[in-house]
């Protein structure tokens, strides 16, 4: 597998990479109001070039694939069917992308898998396609491309001083 694999496994399920670059950056903007797009994509490509989330973009997605075409045995297909809520396979995939960037990535896909920002709504909304797994792993992708910017942005390392007596 290979980082233009990955993105080319996301633009033909419909998601591009700007659009998740737009979802970090409305996570972080508030924080780092000097934040860029250009810097979210380049985080999100970044994430991205992992072979983790690389093979787990594509587990993933081959299951929402293979549950589109009815491949999969029962029960699993009609759990796939119907996004069972308590089916947790899926958001457990997609932590694994978040732990390459610690608490701050977890807590991220968290927020993400309950508001579902931008794309993420759209793919878990969308009636005519199974994305069970795709809008978790690109929360995932976007809470971990996230957590990156908040490590390694300059205002990360300020710490405020504490003056007077406490």
């Amino acid at each position: 597998m290979s980082y233009q694999m990955a993105e080319n496994l996301l633009e033909r399920r419909g998601v591009s990479l700007a659009s998740i670059a737009e979802i970090v950056y409305t996570l972080q903007s508030v924080y780092y109001p000097d934040l860029t797009e250009d810097e979210c994509l380049t985080s999100v490509k970044s994430v991205l070039n992992k072979r983790e989330v690389q093979y787990t973009l594509m587990t993933g997605i081959a299951l929402d694939e293979l549950a589109e075409k009815k491949l999969l045995p029962q029960p699993l297909q009609a759990v796939m069917e119907a996004d069972e809520s308590l089916y947790g396979a899926d958001e457990t995939l997609a932590l694994g992308i978040t732990s390459v960037y610690g608490m701050i990535g977890l807590t991220g896909f968290g927020y993400l898998d309950k508001i579902k920002l931008g794309i993420i709504g759209k793919l878990n909304d969308d009636k005519e396609s199974i994305h069970v797994f795709l809008d978790d792993l690109v929360s995932g992708i976007a809470a971990a491309a996230s957590a990156r910017i908040a490590h390694r942005h300059e205002g990360a390392k300020v710490y405020p001083h504490v003056t007077g007596t406490e």
